[in-house]
């Protein structure tokens, strides 16, 4: 009897196992190559967007809170006693307290001939600055100045200058030298290339030196990268899976760039995608160590009895739980780097918030002082109708106390909500009994002062939508300016007039001696008062909540002298009726 012969099925069934097991690895191999190339180019791209937007908001807070600082210091009255008296004794240590608090990299005082008469660095004394451009600009402009200026090191020096005077005398210059090299250390220790180029396309910091004082594509020409990112193109100059904008100079780098909002400043950098090839490849092998064991596996199988089946697939199970677990690996390190940037957003949040602070406190100090001073006087005057046995109208004032109080609270619930916001909670206001309630407020200080009020009203209510204590908290601003305004006038008058047109009009004239400086008149901690009346910040304040209700507050001198403000709100529909 002749046995069947097998050994022609077993064959063709082999070349077919083998054949699908080559297509499926094929298959395979090209997906995952194109699934996590695209993965990792896509992940790398967002940490570097994530990063260059970490530092231009950095190098963004650096400049602008620099900004401020030459404002400052031009009005403080120990530099301008210094200048006016040439004794400069103690204005260089009055600059290293200043320089401590604000984190620039020094301050330099400089009289009207361009002279450095007071410094944090005691070597630049008697320095001559007079042809400086941060001297001659700052000398012309009533601005604080913003110069680029470079060095003989190679590098540059950023500088905000502002003139300081006192009665329309110029008597010199506060120089500011911002520390934005800092930036360009910190840089350093990181694997990208980052550049800061101006309005006029010129590097001005940059973390290779000789690119500074270049154009970006004459600086390529130059210099590239002497650093990680260098060493990682060599290992991936043969991937051809990125983008052709992907490409600088035929490597494989990422270019990406952003605005900075400030003076045309712009930022670029330069990434390496040195870890993705590697990653990438990484897992190709393991693919292709899998298919060529499971090949290996398949002849060894057909040519073995079953027990040993049992151990090759052992071995694959083993082998697959090392890449599990290194692929978990690799992913919970992607997630503590993104928990890590994450922080560094949040900690920026919150410097913004801290920086906000200080100009709450400001205010709050500003917008109690009124009510206060109310209540000091109501109590005043209960305690002597108490004494003189009359009690009613003592209970009239404490109750007018207990109005004041309710009105802080609300000041102070209005100033919280300021950090939220959140959006506005409009109702129809009637501008006369705001007023109303504004001149009952002011009524301890007109009794005082025996000033002349005189209304002008119309016959209909004006109705505007809005927050009535925000504009009674701008109307008594305004009625404590004109009080302030009349002091040393022989017979006070302020009018009030309100008029409804296309928008609501409230005006408060007074027979004072008008404004000095209406361009500054709205700047915060800008005032004309004594020290201890005030801290500038009423104006400013009641600019910004007129603006928040869609209207403006304006500022001239009359005609026949003293000053007037107009605040202009749009009339709500009640009031759009009745002035029809």
């Amino acid at each position: 009897m002749t046995r069947p012969f097998r050994g022609a099925p077993l064959g063709w069934r082999l070349r077919v196992a083998v054949i699908l097991v080559l297509l499926t690895a094929v298959a395979t191999i090209w997906v995952t190559n194109r699934l996590l190339t695209d993965r990792f180019t896509e992940s790398t791209r967002n940490r570097a967007e994530l990063r260059l937007a970490l530092y231009s908001g950095n190098l963004l807070s650096e400049l602008r809170r620099n900004a401020i600082v030459p404002q400052l210091l031009s009005r403080d009255p120990t530099l301008i006693s210094a200048l006016q008296s040439s004794d400069y004794l103690l204005s260089s240590q009055r600059l290293i307290s200043f320089v401590e608090e604000i984190g620039a990299a020094s301050l330099m005082l400089m009289d009207g001939d361009g002279v450095t008469v007071a410094a944090t660095d005691r070597n630049r004394l008697l320095e001559g600055h007079r042809n400086a451009p941060y001297f001659v600009d700052a000398i012309r402009s009533n601005a604080t100045i913003f110069t680029v200026s470079p060095r003989e090191t190679g590098d540059y020096s950023f500088i905000y200058s502002r003139r300081i005077e006192a009665n329309s005398e110029i008597l010199g210059v506060i120089v500011v030298e911002v520390d934005l090299q800092k930036f360009e250390r910190a840089w350093a220790g990181i694997s990208d290339a980052v550049l800061v180029r101006d309005s006029t396309g010129n590097i001005i910091l940059s973390t290779e030196p000789q690119w500074r004082g270049l154009d970006e594509s004459s600086a390529m020409l130059r210099q590239t990268p002497e650093s990680a990112i260098q060493r990682a193109l060599r290992a991936t100059a043969d991937w051809s899976a990125l983008p052709p904008d992907g490409y600088l100079e035929g490597e494989a780098v990422i270019r990406l760039e952003t605005r900075i909002p400030f003076r045309g400043w712009q930022m670029a950098s330069f990434t390496t995608y040195d870890s993705i090839r590697e990653k990438v490849n990484s897992v190709l092998a393991l693919e292709i160590m899998g298919f060529a064991i499971l090949l290996a596996a398949a002849f060894y199988l057909l040519s073995r009895r079953a027990a040993s089946r049992v151990v090759l697939f052992q071995r694959e199970s083993a082998e697959l739980r090392a890449l599990n677990a290194r692929l978990q690996r690799e992913i919970a390190e992607r997630e503590r780097v993104e928990k890590t940037l994450d922080l560094a957003e949040q900690t920026l949040a919150q410097s913004s918030k801290l920086a906000a602070l200080g100009e709450m406190s400001a205010a709050v100090s500003h917008e109690l002082n009124q009510p206060l001073a109310a209540m000091k006087t109501y109590l005043a005057g209960a305690r002597l109708l108490l004494r003189r046995n009359r009690p009613e109208e003592a209970l009239a004032s404490f109750g007018r106390i207990d109005g004041l109080i309710e009105r802080m609270g609300a000041i102070t619930r209005q100033l919280k909500s300021y950090a939220r916001k959140g959006a506005d909670a409009f109702s129809p206001v009637n501008l006369g009994e705001a007023l109303a309630s504004s001149l009952s407020m002011m009524e301890p200080q007109l009794r005082q002062r025996h000033v002349k009020i005189t209304q002008i009203l119309p016959e209909d209510p004006v109705i505007v939508m809005g927050d009535r204590m925000r504009i009674e908290q701008v109307m008594v601003n305004l009625l404590r300016n004109a009080l302030d305004a009349t002091k040393s006038v022989a017979e006070p008058d302020v009018e009030i007039i309100l008029a409804a047109g296309d928008m609501a009009v409230l005006t408060v004239r007074d027979n004072g001696y008008g404004i000095k400086d209406i361009e500054s008149l709205f700047e915060p901690f800008y005032t004309t008062k004594q020290p201890g009346d005030g801290v500038g910040l009423g104006l400013a304040i009641s600019s910004g909540i007129v603006n928040d209700h869609g209207g403006r507050l304006t500022a001239r001198n009359g005609q026949k002298g003293g000053a007037v403000f107009e605040m202009q709100l749009p009339l709500g529909s009640d009031g759009l009726q009745a002035a029809e």
